[in-house]
């Protein structure tokens, strides 16, 4: 399957009707699965970084807390 690694294409609804988010990257190349074991849901952090030509395993990023846990 052939594949352009520099563009990200996405539909968002927004409650009454759809936004086309399409981005470019001009140097580099996002971080796409290789194989559709690898394929996931992202969250917004990890878009965020997807788009910033960032990894979306940030083993640095500190991990939201449960609801209602203190510790």
């Amino acid at each position: 399957m052939w594949t352009k690694k520099d563009r990200f294409k996405a539909l968002y609804w927004d409650k009454d009707g759809f936004i086309l988010l399409y981005k470019r990257i001009e140097k580099g190349n996002l971080q796409w699965p290789r194989n559709q074991e690898e394929v996931k849901k992202l969250t917004h952090q990890e878009l965020r970084w997807l788009l910033e030509g960032l990894s979306i395993q940030q083993p640095k990023a500190i991990k939201p807390a449960q609801t209602g846990c203190l510790i």
